[in-house]
């Protein structure tokens, strides 16, 4: 995590309320916007990419959720982009959609006290292994790119991002795999309520990599699934619902309550599906809703068995089996840290696609391997 030095809270901006989403971008393997996220979902299906191509090293599949066409320079320009790699040029694309999307206008007088919080798994796994890998295979003194050094660190796409985009706020990584998102929301919500920030560009990034599939491919064996690995951004512009209010603004979503939870892995024991009912249970006293107003779940469902079974069971628990669920994977792929921000981003793509759900709560479940799990819940409108 890296923090402005001379960051110090203000009393009178400290806030006590819920999360305000007043505009978000997002970019996977469907494509730039909510636009074909909603329609995916909608169809329940999607088609991965040939990525045969994209790299020489070799990939345990040649197909992926991947932006098989991307390159940063279509939507930055070259100048000063030459250097990004892959997931810093997603997060950078991701953010400057969130910019747009808002009706906060950013400028001069409050860059100071608007900032980033970006989730992650590991960073960039490709350029730390690529650099890492050059300082043994180059000829000596070793001569690695030092250019390159940036983006082999985890807080290169939050750092590259406040830079170009002038936002001299808090600035922060959270290192969380799945549950980066949830991360990353819990993490902006403090810095709200206590005082340090009046907006945040609060998201999650993972790229498409030889590393990632392999990585994708071996957590899937393990558990007899077959999901393709994915890739992308979602970042959201986040505020004080209290304050969005006051001004009289419009919002796209209320984040009413996020809460996580370490416990034992998914098993018959039986201990992680208590586990993620306490947290769904909890978020829902905290935001004030019953189960019965739950109109749809966003689920981490992924095709490992044993991780789906226990995470459903823990949903119907809490909310029985006629809320409607959300699969988000099942169009978007394995993500990791991009995950849980691409189920925040389908609810509110599905609120923009269907104005009569105007209002309507829904809840957002997600959960490790090794047993961490959280769940968020969400108020959302149309536009």
């Amino acid at each position: 995590m890296t923090t402005a030095p001379e960051l110090s809270p203000d009393p009178a901006h400290v806030s006590t309320g819920a999360l305000a989403v007043t505009g978000f971008g997002v970019l996977s393997g469907l494509g730039h916007g909510p636009e074909p996220l909603a329609a995916a979902l909608a169809a329940g299906r999607s088609q991965p990419a040939d990525v045969s191509g994209l790299f020489d090293e070799p990939l345990p599949r040649p197909d992926a959720h991947a932006l098989v066409d991307f390159t940063v320079r279509d939507y930055l320009g070259r100048k000063g982009t030459s250097f990004f790699d892959r997931s810093t040029s997603l997060a950078m694309v991701a953010c400057k959609a969130a910019l747009a999307d808002t009706d906060r206008l950013v400028d001069e007088g409050n860059r100071a006290r608007t900032g980033i919080v970006l989730g992650t798994t590991v960073g960039s796994a490709k350029s730390t292994s690529d650099y890492s890998r050059d300082t043994f295979v180059q000829e000596r003194p070793y001569l690695v790119n030092p250019l390159l050094f940036p983006n082999a660190v985890m807080n290169c796409a939050a750092g590259q991002s406040a830079i170009w985009y002038g936002l001299r706020g808090p600035n922060a990584t959270i290192a969380g795999g799945p549950l980066a998102m949830l991360g990353a929301l819990r993490y902006s919500r403090n810095l709200l309520r206590c005082g340090y920030a009046d907006a945040l560009l609060t998201g999650s990034v993972e790229e498409f990599s030889p590393q990632s599939a392999w990585a994708v491919h071996y957590a899937q064996s393990t558990e007899g699934g077959s999901l393709p690995p994915g890739e992308g951004a979602a970042v959201f512009m986040v505020e004080s619902a209290d304050a969005v209010r006051a001004a009289g603004r419009r919002m796209d979503a209320e984040i009413l309550a996020v809460e996580v939870g370490s416990f034992a892995p998914p098993g018959p024991d039986g201990a992680f599906t208590e586990g993620l009912a306490a947290c769904l249970n909890r978020a829902l006293e905290r935001a004030g809703v019953s189960a019965v107003e739950i109109a749809a779940v966003a689920t981490a469902a992924n095709g490992m068995i044993r991780q789906d079974v226990a995470e459903e069971a823990a949903i119907r628990s809490v909310l029985g089996v006629g809320v409607p669920r959300l699969r988000v994977k099942e169009v978007t792929g394995e993500a990791f840290s991009a995950s849980g921000a691409f189920q925040l981003a389908a609810l509110l793509a599905w609120h923009r696609a269907e104005p009569e759900q105007d209002g309507q709560v829904s809840v957002i479940t997600t959960r490790t391997a090794d047993g961490a799990a959280g769940a968020a819940v969400v108020r959302g409108w149309s536009r």
